[in-house]
């Protein structure tokens, strides 16, 4: 076991691994940037070096700042937590070059997965359910026109290096195509430095429903049930839960399997997720791999008993996987809910501001992932993620009522400050959601009810 891990993130994941750092015995060192000198992972960390100044790029994205960080506090592992770093392959493979671990898939791997066309085709390879779609990039509107064609409308054009709901586009009718896929283009060169793009037919009601798997350096590998994903604003996850409520146990196993065969054609190590849409006849179609711990991971965590960035280090250390297929069990329902600093009257802009009030949930089974704290700042350089509020109970109709009372308690507040909680409670209320019966569509829906009736009034300052 290494003995010495850098967190290369902030905000709460920084937190919560170093956490289970500081069980396993290791020794923490925290980066961050000036924007973040204040953040709590500072205080906590062994050591703590600044990378830079607040914009990413020049922090969190600077890998020459962090690896010299590294270098200077001895650290022989580095945890990526997620985004930012997580899946740059180029970033892994330094890590490797200079001896240092880093936890999460080899280099090769992260390329080949987060490279979306080249996943697609080694998970056709493995078996894996796909829609329709083109076999790789597709290099000019013409060409991207008569695949949209035999595809069939609508498609969605993704980019290559695409992902977190950004770099994609869905067009309904072929005379939109050309115009669409020039603006994704030219989006995906911005974002991404690859204007590499493909198509896939889109399923406009469908479930967005994913698969936790970990596997070790030898062969081995598991997974741990199924999360819905399924509410989301812009495409990007709001609220999260496990089990995915209303399918088949049938299902959930082939889905699981599905998973697990990909994630061990592919060699992967460590925590994954794979991503599926589950359509109207219970189809289940690959979308994508995520080569990182998940910001929902808490969910799996709940239901299974199991530290999944605890498993996460100790795969990467060379450890085998004591998890055994046959004795992973989930028990009860755990439902997630993305507090963000956002303002949903106004299609979820950025909201932040200096935190004057705040009052966080407690009680049975509610946990709550944050690194805010009163006379804090939600930063407008990062993601808006205020906070990640978690509850555990024997069945979904008493977690719906768990989460209910726990965002009931949650209160943020400040000058410019503006959060989503209003929304999630209508969210969780919605007749659709309480069924288990919504798809990716709910918030759509509801967010065009409310403009139809005027200014969203649950929208107001959490």
């Amino acid at each position: 076991m290494f003995t010495t891990v850098l967190v290369a993130n902030r905000g709460e994941i920084a937190l919560r691994v170093a956490r289970t750092c500081r069980e396993l015995g290791l020794r923490v060192v925290a980066v961050y940037s000036t924007e973040d000198r204040a953040a709590p992972v500072v205080g906590m960390a062994d050591e703590a070096v600044c990378i830079g100044p607040g914009p990413a790029r020049s922090s969190y994205l600077n890998m020459s700042a962090i690896l010299e960080a590294a270098r200077r506090t001895g650290a022989d592992a580095v945890h990526p937590g997620y985004g930012f770093l997580s899946e740059v392959p180029d970033f892994a493979e330094a890590c490797e070059s200079l001896g240092i671990t880093f936890v999460g898939p080899p280099a090769p791997v992260i390329e080949r997965l987060g490279d979306k066309a080249a996943a697609r085709a080694a998970m056709a390879a493995a078996g894996l359910p796909m829609l329709p779609g083109s076999d790789g990039p597709v290099g000019c509107p013409d060409v991207a026109a008569r695949l949209a064609g035999e595809i069939g409308y609508p498609v969605i054009v993704k980019a290559v290096a695409g992902g977190g709901g950004r770099g994609m586009q869905v067009v309904h009718e072929p005379g939109d195509l050309v115009g669409r896929f020039r603006e994704v283009r030219a989006a995906a060169q911005s974002l991404f430095g690859d204007d590499r793009l493909y198509l896939e037919r889109y399923l406009p009601a469908a479930r967005h429903v994913e698969v936790q798997i970990l596997c070790d350096q030898y062969g081995d590998g598991v997974y741990l049930g199924l999360r819905d994903c399924s509410a989301q604003r812009r495409r990007q996850k709001i609220i999260e839960e496990t089990p995915a409520p209303g399918l088949p146990d049938d299902l959930v196993r082939r889905m699981g399997e599905a998973a697990l065969r990909g994630a061990l054609a592919a060699g992967y190590v460590g925590a994954g997720t794979f991503e599926f849409l589950v359509d109207g006849d219970g189809g289940f179609h690959f979308m994508e791999v995520n080569c990182r711990i998940q910001v929902e991971h808490p969910v799996t965590e709940l239901t299974h008993g199991v530290d999944l960035v605890r498993e996460q280090l100790l795969v990467a250390a060379g450890e085998r996987l004591t998890l055994r297929q046959d004795e992973l069990a989930a028990r009860g329902a755990a439902i997630e809910c993305r507090v963000n600093a956002e303002d949903p009257a106004r299609g979820f802009v950025p909201a932040p501001g200096r935190i004057t009030e705040l009052r966080l949930p407690g009680g049975p089974f509610v946990r709550v992932d944050t690194d805010a704290y009163q006379g804090g700042r939600v930063s407008p350089a990062y993601d808006p993620l205020l906070a990640k509020v978690v509850v555990w109970a024997p069945d979904r109709p008493q977690a719906l009522e768990r989460m209910r009372r726990a965002l009931g308690e949650f209160h943020a507040a400040g000058p410019g400050l503006a959060t989503n909680r209003d929304f999630l409670l209508a969210v969780l209320d919605h007749p659709r959601f309480i069924a288990g019966t919504h798809d990716t569509s709910l918030v759509t829906g509801i967010t065009e009810h409310d403009r139809a009736r005027g200014p969203i009034e649950e929208a107001s300052v959490g």
